[in-house]
């Protein structure tokens, strides 16, 4: 079995699914609607598609964030506009991490020529 999610439960030869719905969102989260919706009114997500619930669609990220913020709510009751906070900070340790990773490649210096060939 693929642990590849796709729609309409097509085979793994399928391509694999970029974008999830509000219900597919909230079922593979194991999360109300409710709380994705109240996660968009606190600008801790940002749907892609239209302005009707119907038409919006999730990245795999997002998915991922509405996963994390259902966590700390539920394992440490942190509230949604801390939640919200939380995966701000996430985002910017990721991003500073990401800069520091790049910058450390930038800065490596190659390997020493031989001592004998002067």
């Amino acid at each position: 079995m693929s642990t590849t999610p796709t729609r309409g439960g097509l085979e793994a030869a399928t391509e694999p699914v970029t974008e999830l719905t509000l219900l597919e969102v909230s079922r593979c989260c194991a999360v109300q609607t409710g709380f994705v919706i109240e996660m968009i009114e606190e600008g801790a997500l940002s749907p892609m598609g239209g302005s009707a619930p119907e038409s919006w669609r999730f990245s795999m990220v997002q998915t991922h964030q509405v996963m994390v913020a259902a966590r700390l709510q539920r394992d440490l009751g942190v509230n949604l506009p801390g939640a919200a906070l939380a995966l701000q900070l996430l985002d910017e340790v990721e991003t500073l991490r990401a800069q520091i990773t790049a910058a450390a490649v930038a800065t490596a210096t190659p390997a020493a020529p031989d001592a004998d060939r002067a």
